[in-house]
């Protein structure tokens, strides 16, 4: 198998000058403040606050609109989360005719009045879908997608993107149309990838709730790195496309605490006819509460998989520590093994990414003037196809089966298997992606990130839970996997763990601290 080009050259921080807006037009740059308007803001409300305090009347449209707009002028040229922004007076205008509509009676549903940025690999009509790529800065969206048709179905106005890497190939969000999103809590480390605008702009409050896609990591990673809560859930609970094979990638929904992640989940949800694979079950029932008796329940720690994986110091060792967490709330913590050979299980990762990137970026890397734009990762990935056959992608699924059968070994043994989200901590921005960890060489772009490809191929659903902090005050996480179409009990499971834990409830970034 090749690898890509390691020595990639040094990239310059990006500094937002200006952003482009719904239609294509270049905005006036929001002016940084150094202090927030006010210190306390209903952005800092759980979801589910801020949607009773809307139905109530008890908090307009108005005033939560305005407070965004307050805090993304305050935040977002610092942090760099949210990009292609609607107008001001625009978004204020939607605001004021949901404040008429309640007060006639109507009310669209839980997100009446929500400001939310889409991820900037999905459509939203009348926004640019760039992909972080100059190839698409003029890709203006005639509509929107499933996922953006609900949330405004369920009253969200939608103000924006999120920023993404290029095509959402790496866990580092940083594009050559509008740079880097950096880490929510030191303000230069990487907020993680592909949804790594989306997890920044949730720690910071710019969001209430966000959408995120996942294919290696992507809704856990940047959860992960930012101290928020991502959902990968079964793949076809959120319908995806309209192709008839059970695709890797998988949408789902991200928030700052588990009972605001299964309510999204609870509207992105459900079955779609114009997508084959989506699932005919009820997304009512992730509306439910979350609350369970978690005595008894017997998690499979995997850990490094007995050393196979490298990890930078102290991210077990923090990562072990917060399993005493699920022992407190009367779970059997014990070391787990899966009998499959993790290498080959990398094997097998590497065709399907190999295929899936080449399916998607083939007529960009046939055509030379678009090819030329594209990063070094892409061509890597697209060039990798090239040597596969279908006799590779047929072994590739039959050792994914093979895996599968290791997995439901596991589940008889334990309800959960959990390890970590990552394989280090937050790195510095101004790196591509890391080189080596404790010594070991990586040896492609995305091998730092190994450890969310049991997750991925599992085709189950995995969760990402705040695990604690390093020492220089940079989140990690934990991902909890549960039984294929488990869904709503890996929910539960991580909102019983995020009681006690207590992580993402208690401990907001520094620039938000400062202001409590």
């Amino acid at each position: 198998m090749t690898t890509p080009p390691i020595n990639n050259p040094g990239r310059r921080r990006f500094v937002r000058q200006g952003a482009i807006m719904a239609g294509g037009a270049i905005a006036a740059p929001l002016r940084a403040r150094t202090t927030p308007a006010d210190t306390e803001s209903p952005l800092d409300w759980t979801a589910l606050q801020l949607s009773a305090a809307i139905r109530d009347k008890k908090l307009s449209c108005v005033d939560l609109m305005e407070a965004y707009l307050a805090r993304l002028n305050w935040l977002n040229p610092g942090f760099n989360a949210i990009v292609s922004m609607a107008e001001p007076e625009a978004l204020l205008s939607q605001a004021r005719q949901r404040d008429a509509e309640l007060a006639a009676g109507q009310y669209s549903g839980w997100m009446h009045g929500f400001p939310v940025a889409a991820k900037d690999l999905t459509d939203a009509a009348g926004f640019i879908t760039s992909n972080g790529s100059p190839i698409f800065r003029d890709n203006l969206a005639a509509q929107d997608s499933n996922i953006v048709a609900r949330m405004k179905a369920a009253g969200a106005i939608i103000t924006g993107k999120t920023n993404v890497p290029e095509f959402g190939l790496g866990s580092q969000s940083y594009n050559p149309l509008f740079g880097a999103t950096l880490n929510a809590y030191d303000g230069k480390s990487t907020a993680g990838g592909s949804s790594g605008g989306a997890a920044a702009a949730l720690a910071l409050g710019m969001l209430p709730v966000a959408d995120g896609s996942d294919l290696m990591g992507s809704l856990r990673n940047p959860a992960g790195f930012n101290n928020v809560i991502g959902f990968r859930p079964t793949p076809g609970t959120v319908p995806l496309s309209a192709s008839f094979i059970e695709e890797l990638p998988c949408k789902g929904p991200m928030a700052r605490t588990v009972s605001d992640t299964a309510r999204l989940l609870s509207t992105i949800a459900g079955y779609y006819r114009r997508s084959p694979t989506s699932l005919q079950q009820d997304p009512a029932r992730f509306a439910k509460p979350l609350a369970r008796d978690s005595k008894g329940v017997r998690i499979g720690w995997l850990g490094n998989f007995d050393g196979y994986l490298a990890m930078e110091p102290g991210v077990l060792q923090l990562c072990e520590a917060a399993l005493k967490d699920f022992s407190a709330i009367g779970c059997a913590v014990d070391e787990a093994r899966l009998d499959f050979p993790m290498a080959r299980l990398w094997e097998t990762w590497l065709v399907f990414r190999h295929w899936l990137v080449r399916g998607r970026l083939g007529d960009l890397y046939t055509n030379p003037q678009t090819r030329k734009q594209l990063k070094p990762e892409a061509l890597w990935e697209a060039e990798g196809a090239l040597a596969l056959s279908a006799q590779d992608v047929y072994l590739a699924s039959k050792a994914r089966g093979e895996y599968y059968q290791a997995l439901l070994t596991a589940f008889d043994n334990y309800d959960y298997l959990v390890l970590p989200t990552a394989q280090v901590f937050p790195f510095d921005a101004d790196i591509h992606w890391p080189k080596e960890i404790d010594g070991r060489a990586m040896d492609t772009y995305h091998r730092w990130m190994e450890v969310v490809i049991p997750g991925t191929l599992s085709g189950c659903p995995v969760i990402n839970v705040p695990a604690g902090f390093s020492a220089k005050g940079l989140p990690m996480g934990l991902q909890i996997i549960g039984p294929r179409y488990a869904d709503f009990e890996v929910l539960q499971i991580a909102y019983a763990y995020e009681q006690q834990a207590r992580w993402n409830l208690d401990r907001r970034p520094p620039v938000l601290a400062r202001t409590a």
